[in-house]
């Protein structure tokens, strides 16, 4: 299977973030690759990624970083395909360094944003982009927010068992 959707990430240490939207991913059957790229201290390769990827049959790549977050940035100015920003938590501002890394690029190399450590949410993004030309996936996508909405309906319908002497039914 040739990977429609690339994962990146700036080192091993955002897989607990990033891991949400290979999870999901894997769940709407969506082949996807996973790579730790730095825009710091890999530039070369993250320049050759970005450059190859279309050519390889990705479609959209999702890139979190951390800290200065320039890596979905740099890839954002060296392809052509749509890339999504995942702004990673980090020590010093709790991810708002990374969001504001993001969300401020210059006009002509946009970075689809986004909240901190959303990945599920990234996936999510692709997943919609891709599935307006894949009919399965569109089916599969409305399956998934089916159930989306079948749990909260659930969990509201268990809610209106629980009893306080207070509580209003």
């Amino acid at each position: 299977m040739t990977p429609v959707v690339s994962i990146i990430m700036g080192s091993t240490s955002d897989l607990p973030v990033m891991e949400k939207a290979a999870q999901l991913l894997d769940q709407l059957q969506v082949p996807f690759e996973m790579n730790a790229l730095s825009a710091h201290r890999t530039p070369q390769a993250v320049e050759q990624f970005a450059t190859q990827a279309q050519g390889r049959g990705v479609k959209v790549i999702i890139a979190g970083a951390g800290m200065a977050a320039a890596l979905p940035g740099v890839i954002a100015a060296s392809t052509l395909l749509p890339v999504i920003g995942v702004p990673i938590k980090g020590a010093a501002l709790d991810g708002v360094d990374a969001l504001y890394s993001m969300v401020q690029m210059p006009p002509g190399i946009p970075v689809a944003t986004v909240a901190v450590n959303g990945a599920q949410n990234a996936a999510i993004l692709a997943v919609q982009m891709l599935a307006l030309s894949d009919a399965g996936l569109a089916e599969r996508w409305r399956t998934y927010k089916e159930n989306l909405k079948q749990k909260i309906e659930k969990a509201n319908a268990q809610l209106r068992e629980v009893t306080y002497p207070f509580k209003v039914n």
